[in-house]
C-alpha cells in the first residue's frame, strides 16, 4: 500500500515516520482497493478534549493526529502545498504533513461524501457537517487555482454552557447575568462577529439555558449548533442533486419551521433572503428567537442587514422597522490575537432620525 498521506512524528520519542491511508465511503474505498471498515473504533481522544472522536470514520485517518489535539480549532489543506493548523493563535504550517494534489482531491471527495453530499467538477464548492460537529468545506480546481482546498472547523466544546464560556474568558460575571436574564425574558437576539469569533458557540450556550419545556427549532445551511437541551429540532438546508433539482434553502426552511410550533426559532446564520422570513416570524409572537450575522462591529450591523434586506426585497426603512421591532439585543463577539473569544459589545436596534436602522450601544463591562 503506497503512503498517500504522510505525517512525520513531532515528538522526539517517535523513532520513525508514520503513514496513514485515506479510506472513505464505500464507493471511493472500492476504487482504491481498500477494505471499508465502517465499525472500526480508533483510540479515544485525549481527555483534554471533551468532544467524541472515538468512532471516527477511516476517511478522517490522515488528519487523526490533529483532530485529537485539544488545542486545534481549524485545519487547512492547500493542495500539495501542505497543511496549516490553527491552535488558537493563527494558522501555522505543519511540516510533518505531505500529500500530492491527487490525494488531497480524493480526501476532499471522501470527506464530502462522508457528510452525505457530493463534490465534482459540476459542483466544485461544498460545505458539510460530519458526526461530532466537525465542519468541512472543500473547493476543487480550477476554482481553487492552486489545488484542492479543504477547510475543517473542529469544535472545541461538545456542550458549551455560559459557565464554561465565562471560565474561558469570553465574558465576566456581570455580562453572564445580563445574558441569562435575556434568555429568561425571551429576548430575541442577534449575535454578530467575524468568522471563527465564537458566534455559534455563544448561541448554543444561550439556547442551552432555555427552559426544558421549550421546543427549539434551529435552521442552518450546515447544522453546527449542538444545544444541550431535551427538545431541540435541527433543520438543515439541502443542495441540489446531480440533476440540479431538490434544493431546499434556508428561506423555505424558516417557513416550514413555523408550521412546527417552535417556542424558539433560530437561524444559525443570516446571509440571504431568509432574513425576511426570520424577521417576520419574530414580529408575529415568536419570542426567544435568535440568529447570527457576519459583521466587523456593532456599527457595521445596519449596513449588513440592509444588504440582506435588499436581497429579500426590503428597502432600508422597511428593514429598520422590522429589525427594531423584532430584535431586542445585539451581541458582538471578537477573537483576539491571543486566540481568546470575547463578548466585546452589546446594543439594541433603533430607528435613526433618517428612518434607517442604527444600533445603540449599551453600557458594557468587557472581560
Amino acid at each position: 500500500m503506497p503512503e498517500r498521506f504522510v505525517v512525520q512524528p513531532r515528538a522526539a520519542t517517535d523513532s520513525r515516520p508514520t503513514a496513514s491511508t485515506s479510506r472513505a465511503p464505500d464507493a471511493w474505498a472500492a476504487r482504491q482497493g481498500v477494505e471499508h471498515e465502517p465499525h472500526r473504533v480508533l483510540a479515544a481522544a485525549p481527555a483534554a478534549r471533551p468532544r467524541s472522536v472515538a468512532a471516527r470514520h477511516p476517511a478522517l485517518e490522515p488528519l487523526a493526529r490533529f483532530l485529537d489535539d485539544p488545542e486545534v480549532t481549524d485545519l487547512f489543506v492547500n493542495g500539495a502545498t501542505g497543511l496549516f493548523v490553527d491552535r488558537g493563535h493563527g494558522a501555522a504550517a505543519a511540516p510533518e504533513w505531505r500529500a500530492h494534489e491527487e490525494d488531497v482531491r480524493d480526501l476532499a471527495v471522501a470527506l464530502i461524501g462522508l457528510g452525505g453530499r457530493h463534490i465534482d467538477d459540476a459542483t466544485p464548492c461544498v460545505d458539510v457537517r460530519l458526526d461530532g460537529g466537525i465542519r468541512v468545506h472543500a473547493v476543487l480546481p480550477p476554482v481553487a487555482a492552486q489545488g484542492t482546498a479543504i477547510s475543517i472547523r473542529v469544535p472545541r466544546l461538545d456542550s458549551p454552557d455560559l459557565e464554561a464560556l465565562q471560565s474561558h474568558g469570553m465574558f465576566g460575571a456581570d455580562a453572564r447575568a445580563l445574558l441569562e436574564d435575556a434568555v429568561a425574558r425571551r429576548e430575541n437576539m442577534l449575535i454578530t462577529g467575524a468568522a471563527g469569533a465564537g458566534k455559534t458557540t455563544l448561541l448554543a450556550a444561550l439556547l442551552s439555558r432555555a427552559p426544558a419545556s421549550d421546543r427549539i427549532v434551529t435552521i442552518e445551511d450546515v447544522a453546527e449548533l449542538r444545544v444541550e437541551h431535551p427538545h431541540h429540532v435541527r433543520l438543515e438546508a439541502r443542495q441540489a442533486n446531480l440533476e440540479g433539482a431538490g434544493a431546499i434553502g434556508l428561506a423555505r426552511l424558516v417557513r416550514e419551521a413555523l408550521r412546527m410550533r417552535p417556542d424558539r426559532l433560530v437561524v444559525g446564520e443570516c446571509r440571504g433572503e431568509e432574513v425576511r422570513e426570520l424577521l417576520s416570524a419574530l414580529n408575529t409572537g415568536h419570542d426567544g428567537g435568535a440568529g447570527t450575522l457576519h459583521a466587523n462591529g456593532l456599527r457595521d450591523v445596519p449596513a449588513r442587514l440592509e444588504a440582506l434586506g435588499a436581497l429579500a426585497g426590503l428597502d432600508d426603512r422597511a428593514l429598520a422597522r422590522q429589525v427594531a421591532s423584532a430584535i431586542g439585543l445585539v451581541l458582538h463577539v471578537v477573537r483576539g490575537q491571543d486566540g481568546v473569544r470575547r463578548l466585546a459589545a452589546a446594543g439594541h436596534p433603533v430607528i435613526g432620525a433618517t428612518g434607517r436602522l442604527e444600533i445603540e450601544e449599551s453600557t458594557w463591562h468587557a472581560p
